[in-house]
């Protein structure tokens, strides 16, 4: 049975994958919009560098939070994906086929994240040559990748199971901004957790957007406290298990409703 879903597994990534090979905008929007990203929020906020990062380096600060920010939105909008196989009767066809059917579920999930894995390997690239150094070493760029990872896996389930409870691509776009917006703001993306308000930092412990972005600063900034690192990766594959339950209750709800 294991054996199987991860045959299953494999082959939905690779489907999915096909189905982007044919829309080459939607290749040119990944790989250009996290750089106009990390480009335009590096100059538009590096007056206050000096108040973040001990290196004074906003750039620098900044890399692993727009690494984090991508993997967010990332899975936060990649249930749009499952709303169009459910408007184009993909799925219905999927479930009279011989298919395992969590791997339906988490092939979705399992794309995301390695389509975040990619997209840190480009910032952490653009970042290079913006004088950007990964003090963890090779280390650091694996926690930078795992935390990408992680980040986008946890709300790629979410964002699946509230595509699979919804069934439209409106109230999707609403769940996912409502959601979106202030999960940003209640992190250490932009800014150093030490200039936020108190209620803030409170929330942000709480934050998965927040524990992804520590734990990338870390790898990318000081090069240590992988302790803290660690603990902050594995509330993250804890959050990734949840949410990806979650999506597979939603997936049974929509197949008890047929």
């Amino acid at each position: 049975m294991t054996t199987q879903l991860f045959r299953h597994t494999g082959w939905m990534v690779v489907r999915q994958v096909r189905n982007l090979m044919r829309e080459p905008i939607w290749i040119a929007m990944m790989v250009i919009q996290p750089m106009l990203w990390l480009v335009l929020y590096g100059q538009l906020f590096k007056r206050v560098g000096a108040q973040g990062p001990a290196s004074g380096s906003y750039v620098e600060f900044l890399t692993p939070g727009v690494v984090a920010m991508n993997a967010f939105f990332g899975g936060m909008w990649s249930g749009m994906a499952m709303i169009a196989d459910l408007d184009r009767h993909v799925i219905d066809r999927f479930l009279a086929a011989p298919t395992v059917r969590v791997a339906i579920v988490l092939s979705q999930v399992v794309r995301a994240g390695i389509t975040a894995i990619l997209q840190a390997l480009i910032l952490l690239l653009v970042a290079l040559a913006l004088g950007v150094r990964v003090h963890g070493g090779a280390l650091g760029w694996l926690v930078v990748f795992a935390g990408a990872a992680l980040l986008c896996g946890v709300f790629a389930g979410f964002s699946h199971g509230i595509a699979l409870l919804m069934r439209k691509e409106a109230s999707m776009i609403a769940a996912a901004n409502f959601v979106g917006m202030p999960l940003m703001f209640l992190s250490s993306i932009l800014v150093s957790i030490a200039l936020m308000p108190g209620w803030i930092r409170a929330i942000a412990r709480y934050n998965p957007v927040d524990w992804g972005a520590h734990a990338m600063r870390n790898a990318v900034l000081t090069g240590g406290h992988w302790g803290s690192t660690g603990v902050y990766l594995a509330l993250l594959v804890a959050a990734a298990a949840a949410t990806s339950l979650f999506a597979t209750w939603c997936f049974r709800a929509y197949q008890r409703s047929l």
